[in-house]
């Protein structure tokens, strides 16, 4: 079950496509668009991320999947994506099973998202199969 509305965000400290690490909280003071996906240069995936890449939300996001620095790098390279990847490639999903979004059996993470706010209080979410796409127009519509 996905951490609820209302609650405040686990905390967490991933690397990017860079091998930077992103420290969660560090983010205070902003809002934050964090979206879990299952695996990169997969078709649905690609169009998700850069629908958001190029809606320019009012937030700072975060894209998080169990695939390693070095792919997600490959992968923002070739499809230029804004912002950053983090990888919750070990521990395998820990991050994904923190917020509730983690398919055991497939071994990657749902299609969920959760937009905090300055706080780090989740204050939207959703989570999709993962054959469903999720649509921007929601989380332009939850940041208004």
């Amino acid at each position: 079950m996905a951490v609820p509305q209302g609650s405040l965000a686990p905390d967490f400290e991933l690397k990017d496509q860079h091998g930077v690490p992103v420290r969660l909280s560090g983010l205070r003071g902003r809002r934050v668009v964090l979206v879990f996906f299952p695996l990169a240069f997969s078709g649905v995936c690609t169009s998700e991320l850069a629908a958001l890449s190029s809606a320019r939300l009012p937030a700072e996001v975060l894209a998080v999947s169990v695939d390693s620095v070095f792919t997600q790098r490959a992968w923002a390279d070739q499809e230029h994506f804004s912002f950053p990847l983090l990888s919750d490639f070990w521990p395998h999903g820990q991050v994904a099973r923190a917020y509730g979004v983690f398919d055991e059996e497939r071994g990657f993470a749902l299609r969920g998202t959760f937009i905090l706010d300055g706080d780090g209080v989740i204050q939207w979410s959703i989570v999709n199969p993962i054959s469903q796409p999720r649509d921007v127009a929601d989380y332009l519509k939850a940041l208004s």
